[in-house]
C-alpha cells in the first residue's frame, strides 16, 4: 500500500481550490509505506480523494499535487502534459525562444524546461522529477527533437529538497553558446553559465515595451546580459548597462555586435553605489531602468527587501529627467504587487517628485499565473513617468 496523506481539518480548502503544494505542518497523519519521492494519494481529514503527488519526507513542501483524477505518473501521463504545455506556447507564436514548461502552472510542479533554438535549458527542482529525470528527459527528445538537452539544476531550492545541485549534457550536444531571435534582436544565450537556465524569457514582452520610452540617454541598471539595453539602443542616442558582473557585461558587448549597436557602453560595478555617484555628479537620463535581481528568498527576508527596493528606487527616480521615465521591476513572488506599488510612493515621495503610472505589466504568456497558487504569479513591472514636482 502506498503512502495515504490525511490533512488536518480545514486544511483542504486551499487544496481544493487548486493550489497544489500540501506542507507538512498540515498533515494529521500519514499511512501506508513506500519509498521517499514515490507517489502519494492526499485526502481530506475525513477521507475524500483530493488528489495523488510526489511526497518528499525532507522537504517542508510535503506532497507536490499534480494528479486530481485517477491517471498513472508513467510516460504517457508527461508526454500529454508536455505536448499541452508546448502546444500552448505555439498558439501564443512562440518559436524560437521560449518557456515550454512552467511547473505547477502547467501541471507539472517543480518542472522547468525553456527552449533556445534548438537546445533544451531544464530545471529538476523537487525529489520526485528528478528520480524521473531520465523518462522526463526521454518524452522532451520525443516532442522537441532538439539537438541538445541541458541540465541546470544548480538552484539553491534544490537543498529543501535534499538533493545536490546538478549541471551537464542530458541528451545530445549543447554548445557554449546559443544564437536566439527576441523581439526581431539577435541574443546569444550561454545555456550552461547564464542566468537560471541561461536568459530571462520572462521580460521579453516588457523588453519590447521599453522601446516606446526609450529615447536620448538611457541607464539600464542590473543589465545582466542586455535584453533591455538591445531593445532601447534601438530608439535611443546612448544606453549605458551596468552589472556587477563582468561576465555579464562582456554577454552585453556580445549582443551589442551581433545586432550592430554602436551606442551601448557597459560599466562595472555595484547598482547602488555607481547610482549614487552619478546623483553626486549631476548626471541624469531619459529612462533609468531597474531589473535587479529578487532582493528575498523566503517571507522573513520581506522587510529588509522592501528597504532595499526603496533605496534602489529613490536613487532611481533622482537620476531622472523632468518628464522622464523610470521602469521598475521585481521578481521575489513574497513581495507582493500592493507592497511593490506603496515603496514606489514612498520612494517618490522622498524623492521629491511628482510620478504617475504609464504601464503595470507582470510576466510574459509562457509563464501563466495559476490563478488560486501565488507563486507563480511573480513579476511585477511598472513604467513611470517622472517630473519634478
Amino acid at each position: 500500500m502506498g503512502y495515504e496523506i490525511y490533512l488536518k481539518k480545514g486544511e483542504e480548502k486551499r487544496i481544493a481550490a487548486g493550489h497544489p503544494w500540501v506542507y507538512a505542518n498540515e498533515v494529521a497523519r500519514i499511512e501506508g509505506k513506500d519509498k521517499n519521492g514515490a507517489l502519494a494519494t492526499v485526502r481530506s481529514f475525513d477521507g475524500r480523494y483530493l488528489g495523488k503527488g510526489y511526497l518528499n519526507h525532507a522537504s517542508k513542501i510535503l506532497v507536490r499535487i499534480f494528479i486530481r483524477g485517477n491517471e498513472d505518473d508513467g510516460k504517457e501521463l508527461y508526454h500529454v502534459r508536455i505536448h499541452a504545455a508546448n502546444s500552448y506556447r505555439k498558439a501564443l507564436g512562440s518559436a524560437d525562444a521560449y518557456r515550454a514548461v512552467f511547473a505547477e502552472a502547467d501541471n507539472l510542479p517543480a518542472l522547468i524546461v525553456d527552449k533556445y533554438g534548438d537546445y533544451l535549458s531544464v530545471q529538476f527542482l523537487s525529489l520526485g522529477v528528478h528520480l524521473r529525470k531520465k523518462l522526463i528527459t526521454e518524452v522532451l527528445a520525443e516532442e522537441f527533437s532538439p539537438k541538445g538537452i541541458y541540465e541546470r539544476s544548480d538552484v539553491a531550492v534544490r537543498k529543501k529538497e535534499g538533493l545536490i545541485e546538478e549541471t551537464g549534457v542530458l541528451y545530445g550536444e549543447v554548445p557554449d553558446e546559443v544564437i536566439i531571435e527576441e523581439n526581431g534582436l539577435k541574443m546569444a544565450v550561454d545555456i550552461k553559465h547564464g542566468q537560471k537556465t541561461g536568459y530571462f524569457l520572462d521580460q521579453r514582452e516588457n523588453r519590447f515595451a521599453v522601446r516606446r520610452y526609450a529615447k536620448g540617454d538611457v541607464l539600464d541598471c542590473f543589465c545582466n546580459s542586455g535584453g533591455f539595453s538591445m531593445n532601447a539602443a534601438l530608439r535611443a542616442r546612448r544606453v549605458t548597462a551596468l552589472d556587477a558582473s563582468p561576465l555579464a557585461l562582456t554577454s552585453v558587448r556580445r549582443n551589442a555586435d551581433l545586432n550592430g549597436f554602436s551606442n551601448v557602453e557597459t560599466v562595472c560595478g555595484d547598482a547602488f553605489d555607481l547610482l549614487r555617484a552619478y546623483h553626486a555628479q549631476g548626471k541624469t537620463f531619459d529612462l533609468v531602468i531597474l531589473d535587479p535581481p529578487a532582493f528575498c528568498k523566503s517571507a522573513a527576508e520581506v522587510p529588509d527587501a522592501i528597504k532595499g527596493y526603496l533605496d534602489i528606487n529613490l536613487l532611481g527616480m533622482k537620476l531622472v529627467k523632468d518628464g522622464g521615465f523610470l521602469v521598475s521591476s521585481s521578481c521575489s513572488h513574497y513581495v507582493t504587487l500592493p507592497m511593490f506599488e506603496k515603496m514606489l510612493a514612498q520612494a517618490a515621495v522622498r524623492a521629491h517628485r511628482r510620478v504617475s503610472i504609464c504601464e503595470m505589466r507582470t510576466q510574459a504568456p509562457d509563464h501563466p499565473a495559476l490563478l488560486g497558487d501565488d507563486e507563480t504569479m511573480y513579476l511585477k513591472f511598472f513604467v513611470l513617468r517622472v517630473e519634478n514636482a
